[in-house]
C-alpha cells in the first residue's frame, strides 16, 4: 500500500471533532446577556467607541440583576507556567465570557480571541458583540469551546456559522 492511500485511510477513519453544547442555565444566561445587548444598541445604536458600550452593558446587566466583572484579569499558562496575565471585557455569572468590539466586521481574528479566552479561563462559552452593525443580532457570534479540542461559532440565532478546530 502506498503511502498516499494509507494517508487517506486514516484521514478517513479520524474522529470529527465533538461538540458539547453547554449546560441549560448557561445557555440562558447567555440569551439573557444577548438580550440586555441588543437593548443597549436599541438605545445608542452604532458608532460609539468599545468603553461606551462596556458601560452601558453592564448598567443593563445591573438592572436585570445579573452579575458581572468587568476587565476580569486571567492567567495565560505555558506547559503549566504562568507567563502573563490578560484582560477580558466582560465575566458574567462566572460563567460566560463576552468580548465586546466596534469594528465594520468581525473577523477571524476576533474569533480565535474568544477561543483563547475560553481555553485560558476553562469556560465553554463566548459571546463577541460587534455593536458597529445596524442591526446587533447580525454582529453576535456565540463561540463553544470544548476540551476536546474543538470549537464551534454560531450566530445570535443559534446556527452554525462553522466549526473550527484547536489543538490544546
Amino acid at each position: 500500500m502506498s503511502w498516499e492511500n494509507t494517508n487517506r485511510q486514516v484521514a478517513k477513519s479520524a474522529k470529527k471533532p465533538v461538540f458539547i453544547e453547554p449546560d441549560k442555565q448557561l445557555d440562558q444566561l447567555a440569551h439573557a446577556v444577548i438580550g440586555a445587548a441588543i437593548e443597549v444598541h436599541r438605545h445608542l445604536g452604532p458608532g460609539f467607541l468599545e468603553s461606551v458600550y462596556e458601560e452601558a452593558l453592564c448598567v443593563e446587566l445591573a438592572d436585570r440583576q445579573i452579575p458581572v466583572e468587568r476587565q476580569k484579569e486571567i492567567c495565560v499558562l505555558y506547559k503549566d507556567r504562568e507567563i502573563g496575565k490578560h484582560r477580558i471585557d466582560l465575566l458574567v455569572g462566572k460563567l460566560l465570557i463576552v468580548e465586546l468590539k466596534t469594528v465594520d466586521a468581525l473577523a477571524e481574528i476576533h474569533e480565535a480571541q474568544v477561543i483563547s479566552y475560553l481555553k485560558a479561563s476553562h469556560l465553554p462559552l463566548g459571546l463577541l458583540i460587534n455593536f458597529n452593525v445596524p442591526i446587533l443580532k447580525n454582529g453576535i457570534q456565540r463561540v463553544v469551546y470544548t476540551s476536546q479540542r474543538s470549537a464551534k461559532t454560531l450566530n445570535a440565532l443559534g446556527t452554525a456559522t462553522k466549526d473550527v478546530e484547536h489543538e490544546i
